[in-house]
């Protein structure tokens, strides 16, 4: 039977280095169905710890050790699996019980040498197993600092989004916080910078899936209710001002952003319509638009169109996107913003809490 133990540590070692290859290696999106399994275990686990606690932030603090878990148990799931397709071949080849072949599979996996031995047989495969390990420790430590180049360029976005929008970000108190201070026009800027994030957000998340679990430093950010947003306030933007000047930004911004969405809905097998009608069933109902555009108005955003002209306008945008974004909320356990769907623990969407004006009264 020992060609059968052949066969399977064959079968192993192309599994696990298969593995490697498709997330520290290949830029291209393949997506790993280890580092989906380690994530919605590991998500299982804690949110069953934090379930007896109470509040969001409390459930956040939790969440937080997600994506550490899944990057040591990538690392840990590769080695075992390496340990174990050399041990089944050392079986193989040489007759050794199990515990020595394992042990002389280990033994030359961590370049450790203590049970090297004369065995002519095995000198190919213990050179092999000692290039191996270090190896794939070696990936793993230069592919920390592009997951958190990537998180750091993602999150200062995010961060900067706040002076604009309070906690948790939702569209229409963008624009309509924008109408207050005067600064629609500056929006373009927004919209440019947001174009190529989601770009950037589309590109790193795709080949290294493992930064979806990487939550924001504060409890109520999080990239995905952020971008949501944007593309929300970019859309509302079109449908109620379709002759301002960002309005070619707006639809730049938006067209980058629910491609960056499908791209990461590919990898992480989310299903969606790619070429969905303007008139498609939203999640979002038509009286929840109408207050928000009164929302905005009130602050004094101008309007060229009312409600009833622009809801067919924001349909056809929102409808590219609402599905994937809020399965992406949901799979992230984001914060429970305004628009951006339910949640797997009790919750109630929260508003963005906008701070008070402490602007001084006119001089008489």
């Amino acid at each position: 039977m020992r060609w059968i133990s052949g066969l399977a540590g064959l079968a192993v070692l192309v599994i696990t280095l298969g593995s490697v290859l498709r997330n520290l290696v290949v830029p291209r999106g393949l997506g790993s169905a280890l580092v989906r399994s380690l994530w919605r275990l590991t998500r299982w686990l804690l949110r069953h710890a934090a379930a007896p606690l109470r509040g969001y932030e409390a459930r956040d603090r939790f969440l937080a050790w997600l994506a550490p878990i899944v990057l040591i148990a990538m690392l840990w799931s590769w080695l075992i699996g390496l340990l174990a397709g050399y041990g089944l071949l050392m079986h193989a080849f040489s007759g050794l019980s199990w515990p020595d072949s394992f042990r002389e599979a280990g033994s030359s996996l961590f370049t450790l040498g203590f049970a090297s031995n004369a065995r002519s047989q095995l000198n190919a495969l213990d050179f092999v197993a000692a290039a191996s390990g270090p190896v794939v420790i070696a990936l793993q430590i230069a592919y920390l600092p592009t997951l958190y180049g990537a998180y750091n360029r993602r999150e200062l976005e995010v961060t900067l989004l706040e002076s604009r929008v309070s906690q948790p970000a939702w569209g229409p108190e963008l624009l309509a916080r924008q109408a207050l201070v005067g600064t629609v026009d500056e929006l373009q800027g927004l919209y440019e910078d947001w174009e190529r994030l989601a770009a950037d957000v589309g590109e790193t998340h795709t080949n290294y899936p493992v930064l979806l679990a990487f939550r924001s430093p504060r409890p109520y950010r999080s990239w995905v209710v952020a971008l949501i947003a944007v593309m929300d306030a970019a859309a509302m933007h079109i449908s109620l001002s379709p002759t301002a000047a960002t309005v070619p930004a707006a639809r730049l911004m938006l067209r980058s952003g629910f491609t960056a969405l499908r791209d990461i809905a590919r990898v992480v097998g989310i299903p969606f319509d790619p070429d969905p009608r303007p008139d498609g069933p939203l999640r979002l109902t038509f009286e929840e638009y109408a207050e928000a555009v009164a929302h905005v108005q009130r602050a004094g955003f101008a309007l060229e169109r009312s409600v009833e002209e622009s809801w067919p306008q924001f349909r056809g945008w929102r409808v590219n996107y609402e599905d994937i974004g809020h399965a992406l909320a949901h799979s992230t356990d984001a914060v429970p913003a305004l628009w951006s769907g339910d949640r797997d623990f009790p919750s109630t969407p929260l508003a963005p809490r906008r701070p008070t004006d402490r602007r001084p009264p006119p001089a008489r």
